[in-house]
């Protein structure tokens, strides 16, 4: 098979100090790689669509479809990290580097990658700091909106083999934004004061008095113009947490899980802006109106509904919700058998791109590889809630349970 090109999402990590802790201890190091490849590292590459497509001994080279997967996948990997990290000596920690990039790659007959698409990925993990994670800006440009993290703009940076210099940003996993406080003019300089100062006083302050007259003037002549009121980017979304309407609790994750689908789905709608679950879950078993929504999130839509689950059924109920106005834009219902919930969730979002008059990128929308076995949908769904309980309720218990449904 000939080569390819495509645009792909690469993230390339590796461990901080890993020929060290292997060189004073290299079964222990090894062992406890392993361990983190097989319950942390390769199963949240799954989950996010990944695909490792090169181990580098202590490191990996990752292929998602999207950037905000990649990204997605990198937080989970640096969070876990941290609370594995508690408790242990600073000379025995293992911390990960990680770059993201999003850019044009080579894909060879057997899978394997390359290209600056690939270089610009591991070059940027190599100037990551510990724990942190290095953007390229054509990869955070994708996720600015959806970020709950403390950034930090490193501008153009050289890196090594790369002919331009690539702007890049670090993310600092478990540090929120912090508003930058407004600066305090200096105080100007005081300068030596010329013999023709007093004159050159009289001139400005003659100019500042005719000035003043022209634009009084002006004004007074100058129609009022009326306030221009901020409005939200045209396709911008918040999906709320579906209602599980199957009178058993216990059902809640697989609301969340539809949720969750479908705000991934969304956000692959070209030039959309798309509320990140996190923030999105806030809202969970609250009685808020759209409008008060949408105004606190800056969307012009909010998409909500139910769903249903009845054996090997599943019922979604959705609408579309006009947040500047209230008004009701569309209601549907969608049922199909478990084994084409991805189906379903597809129908959702084409129903509401058609609506908005957007295209759903086909290469996106062509979802034939996904799974069709009800059972794996539903136990995937399970492993996913529970990952997403870190880290406040991270424990041995959980970690257990999660990888059983994922294996």
């Amino acid at each position: 098979m000939a080569e390819t090109r495509k645009i792909a999402a690469i993230l390339a990590a590796d461990v901080v100090g890993f020929s060290r802790m292997a060189s004073a201890d290299e079964d222990r190091t090894l062992a406890r790689l392993r361990s983190l490849r097989a319950e942390l590292v390769d199963p949240t590459v799954a989950d996010q669509n990944g695909r490792v497509f090169k181990r580098t001994g202590d490191g990996a080279l990752v292929e998602f479809r999207s950037v905000v997967e990649a990204v997605r996948c990198a937080i989970t990997i640096q969070n876990a990290m941290v609370e594995r990290n508690v408790g242990m000596p600073t000379d025995q920690r293992i911390e990960f580097r990680i770059g993201v990039h999003l850019g044009d790659v080579v894909e060879e007959s057997d899978g394997d990658l390359m290209g600056d698409g690939v270089n610009i990925a591991a070059r940027l993990e190599g100037i990551a700091k510990p724990g942190a994670i290095c953007l390229s800006e054509d990869a955070y440009r994708q996720v600015r909106g959806r970020l709950d993290l403390a950034v930090t703009d490193l501008g153009p940076t050289r890196l090594k083999n790369i002919a331009e210099p690539v702007r890049a940003y670090s993310l600092q996993v478990g540090v929120p934004p912090v508003a930058k406080p407004a600066t305090e003019p200096k105080p100007p300089e005081r300068k030596k004061r010329s013999i023709l100062a007093p004159f050159a006083a009289g001139i400005a302050a003659l100019s500042i008095v005719i000035a003043a007259g022209v634009w009084s003037l002006f004004l007074a002549n100058r129609p009022a113009a009326a306030p221009v009121a901020a409005q939200a980017a045209h396709l911008s979304i918040v999906v709320l947490p579906f209602t599980n309407l199957s009178n058993d609790p216990s059902q809640d994750y697989f609301a969340d899980g539809i949720t969750e689908n479908l705000t991934t789905d969304l956000s692959r709608i070209r030039n959309s802006f798309v509320i990140a679950r996190n923030t999105a879950f806030t809202f969970k078993g609250k009685s808020v109106g759209a409008k008060e929504i949408g105004e606190e999130l800056g969307v012009r839509y909010v998409l909500e509904g139910s769903v249903q689950r009845d054996q090997n059924r599943v019922r979604v109920n959705a609408q579309l919700i006009d947040a500047e106005t209230g008004a009701h834009l569309w209601a549907d219902r969608f049922e199909e058998d478990l084994a084409d919930l991805f189906k379903l969730q597809d129908q959702v979002v084409a129903r509401l791109a058609n609506t908005l008059g957007y295209e759903l990128v086909k290469a996106e929308a062509e979802k034939g590889a996904r799974s069709k076995n009800p059972d794996a949908i539903d136990l995937t769904m399970r492993g996913r809630a529970l990952s997403l309980r870190w880290p406040q309720q991270m424990t041995k218990v959980n970690n257990d349970a999660e990888r059983a449904l994922y294996d």
